[in-house]
């Protein structure tokens, strides 16, 4: 199974949801995400959030059409993400993806990317995936990893999301690196690119957040 999560983010940076309906997926809209699903004909199994940012006949709207409803108070120690990703990673699927997580407020943009850990943290270490109309990020704990080049995410980045991220090796990119330690203020891994069809990277310890973007 895979979850897909739209947030209330601004719609101008949402890719094409309808592309991300796959067979088995659940789609669950967070505050004004779900009335966002509804528009574009795509039915949520769930809702979470306060529901402040909607007005009362939108609210209507979703307690009419959506089985499950998870109301909160504004005043709570979690934003409506967090709450509905925890709710996710309990039925542990396959994959999770965010969408509508980026633009609007920076305080919300930034949180939602922090919670992309929140997966690395399970033992089962399901990913999470942020995505929007330019951008495809997730964190990646140590170890070798691969990844494809995709023509519509051009450049790759590393940043670090732990104070230090040590041993470094990319292979397959057009800058290479072997065995190099980074710090969370350094832009070395920034706006690198594949040289073939397949690259990977690995480092030794720490988290970084994976950046692949079309421009």
């Amino acid at each position: 199974m895979v979850i897909n999560i739209v947030a209330g983010g601004p719609d101008e940076f949402l890719p094409e949801l309808k592309l991300y309906n796959e067979k088995d997926t659940t789609w669950v809209g967070v505050d004004r995400g779900v009335i966002t699903l509804l528009s574009k004909g795509i039915q949520p199994k769930y809702a979470f959030g306060d529901f402040d940012s909607i007005e009362s006949s939108q609210l209507e709207e979703i307690r009419s059409k959506v089985g499950g409803v998870r109301s909160y108070i504004p005043e709570k120690d979690a934003t409506d993400m967090e709450l509905a990703l925890e709710w996710a990673l309990t039925v542990h699927p396959e994959k999770i993806r965010l969408f509508g997580a980026t633009g609007g407020r920076i305080d919300h943009m930034l949180a939602n990317i922090q919670l992309l850990v929140r997966g690395i943290e399970q033992k089962s270490l399901v990913p999470i995936e942020i995505i929007d109309s330019r951008n495809s990020v997730f964190a990646a704990s140590p170890g070798e990893h691969e990844i494809a080049f995709d023509e519509k995410y051009k450049y790759v980045s590393l940043i670090p999301i732990t104070m230090a991220v040590k041993g470094i090796t990319l292979i397959g990119f057009k800058y290479p690196l072997k065995d190099q330690d980074i710090r969370v203020s350094s832009t070395l891994c920034i706006s690198n690119e594949l040289t073939g069809k397949t690259g990977t990277f690995s480092f030794k310890e720490g988290i970084v957040l994976v950046v692949r973007s079309s421009d």
